[in-house]
């Protein structure tokens, strides 16, 4: 996703960003799933985190701001002209579109399903699956709140695409995650360039992991081979599978909303409870 789209990726690329900007594509889908829904603005962003409040009203109005000035949400009819809504673009649906088709493809090989297939001829289920998905998410603690290793990358600016990255070049020949791993010589400035960071960037986050024995160098200075230790693996595993597990009950529960036998409500209590 980043080769292809750089700068939506960066709307995703921390805890924070994530957070606020799966939220915004949730409430657009909701209006555009419902139109009796309340409008993508401002106001309907704060109502969302109202509950929790973990983000102050000045950040998520600027988040939307951003997101809009940079193309991803257009302005929403209205015949208000005291309210001033705003809708994700056809470029941001798209691209939303396709980091979900991703992850219904990766529950299809673990379990030989054809989730992908049914997304891609029937495009009303992103609208349900994704707001589904992300409210079961946002306030869940094992997923808002990652583990420690995983959270030292991903409350960093662009944190979590250098974590992706590493996992990215884990050996596809690994058989399970019970030691450290080999991920061969990768210096920082290898993982700048490709995201477009500063490599001091990279590098005080490497430090920080090293010092927390999250990442080992066979040699002084960060030099040699990197190896990645087994807890930050065995973390990041089992904080992906949160986020695979609610996407999987979303889908289930999409497609019997659109059969008409579901209560969306009841879905997100159902998969509160799952994960926990």
């Amino acid at each position: 996703m980043h080769d292809v789209a750089p700068r939506v990726v960066r709307y995703v690329a921390s805890m924070q960003k994530w957070l606020i900007t799966q939220a915004i594509v949730a409430l657009h889908f909701e209006r555009k799933h419902d139109e009796t829904r309340p409008p993508l603005t401002a106001g309907a962003l704060i109502e969302f985190f109202a509950a929790e409040l973990p983000f102050s009203k000045n950040t998520l109005t600027a988040h939307l701001a951003e997101m809009a000035a940079y193309g991803l949400l257009v302005p929403q009819e209205c015949r208000d002209r005291r309210v001033r809504p705003v809708q994700l673009s056809a470029y941001g649906e798209t691209m939303i579109g396709q980091w979900l088709a991703s992850h219904l493809s990766a529950l299809d090989r673990l379990d030989g399903g054809d989730r992908a297939s049914s997304l891609g001829s029937d495009q009303r289920l992103l609208a349900r699956i994704h707001p589904l998905t992300v409210r079961s998410l946002v306030f869940h603690p094992d997923w808002a709140q990652p583990p420690a290793s995983v959270n030292l990358f991903v409350r960093t600016e662009s944190g979590s695409n250098i974590l992706h990255e590493l996992i990215c070049r884990m050996p596809a020949s690994l058989e399970g995650i019970d030691q450290q791993v080999c991920l061969g010589p990768l210096p920082a400035s290898d993982i700048s360039t490709r995201h477009t960071l500063s490599r001091g960037h990279v590098q005080r986050v490497f430090s920080r992991a090293k010092s927390e024995g999250l990442l080992v160098w066979s040699l002084p200075g960060n030099r040699g081979d990197l190896f990645v230790s087994q807890t930050l693996l065995r973390d990041y595993v089992h904080w992906q599978a949160i986020k695979f597990r609610a996407i999987s009950v979303a889908y289930g529960q999409a497609q019997e909303d659109l059969n008409g036998r579901s209560d969306a409500r009841a879905h997100i209590r159902a998969t509160m409870l799952s994960i926990a």
